[in-house]
């Protein structure tokens, strides 16, 4: 009887992680609600930064927040169309350099832990970013 409560509460166990890798990360993340908060600590973690903010200076915050939290939904595979200027006319001009790039990410990094978002969420999360590395860093 032992085995068999065991192998119960395995196969239940097991069920219950294959159901969470069928969730989006947009689910993982909590839908838009969960997006808002991860972007608005992001947004946090920038404001408080001086080797990043210079970036912002003249950025309008409310048009950039909705235009991320816009970007994330699609790459997290949430049902939003993203619509905006491309990576590469947003970034167009800044003198980004990689540096500050990684260091960019590493704030994103510190607003996802913030928001306990799992390591394994932020990998998926930063391996759908990676690809537009190139379309950002334009010195």
């Amino acid at each position: 009887m032992g085995k068999i409560l065991t192998t119960i509460v395995l196969i239940a166990s097991l069920a219950g992680c294959s159901s969470a890798s069928n969730l989006t990360l947009y689910q993982q993340l909590g839908g838009q609600a969960g997006l808002q908060r991860l972007v608005d600590s992001f947004i946090n973690q920038i404001g408080n930064d001086e080797q990043i903010i210079h970036y912002f200076e003249h950025a309008n915050i409310s048009h950039f927040r909705e235009g991320f939290i816009n970007h994330l939904c699609v790459l997290t595979d949430g049902p939003c169309e993203y619509t905006r200027d491309s990576m590469v006319d947003i970034h167009t001009g800044m003198h980004i350099t990689e540096g500050d790039f990684n260091h960019v990410v590493d704030l994103l990094i510190n607003a996802m832990n913030e928001q306990n978002i799992s390591h394994t969420v932020q990998n998926k999360i930063l391996a759908k970013m990676a690809p537009l590395r190139t379309e950002i860093i334009k010195i």
